[in-house]
C-alpha cells in the first residue's frame, strides 16, 4: 500500500470505530474498524521506510556533469547517467 490508501484505509477505520453505532450479531464492527486501523498505520509506517531507501521519484537516476579545462582557453565537458565521472 502507498501513502494515500494508508491514510484511506485509517480512515475507514476510525469512522467505523468512532462514528458508526450499530449492533449486529456476528461481528463487532467497532473491532474491524481498530483492526483497519491498525493495518493502515503499520502500512503507512512500512511506506515511509521505503520511501525513504527507494529515494522517491526518478527511481535514483542521477547524472553527472563535469567541466574542465583543456589546456588550449576552451572547456571539456563530460557527463555521465550512473553517477561516475
Amino acid at each position: 500500500m502507498g501513502f494515500s490508501t494508508s491514510i484511506v484505509v485509517i480512515a475507514i477505520g476510525a469512522i467505523l470505530r468512532f462514528a458508526v453505532s450499530v449492533t449486529t450479531t456476528g461481528f463487532n464492527l467497532h473491532t474491524i474498524g481498530l483492526i483497519l486501523m491498525i493495518v493502515g498505520i503499520v502500512s503507512l509506517v512500512l511506506s515511509i521506510m521505503f520511501w525513504n531507501s527507494w529515494g522517491g521519484f526518478g527511481g535514483g537516476y542521477r547524472r553527472q556533469r563535469r567541466v574542465t579545462p583543456d589546456g588550449a582557453g576552451g572547456y571539456v565537458e563530460q557527463e555521465r547517467a550512473d553517477g561516475t565521472a
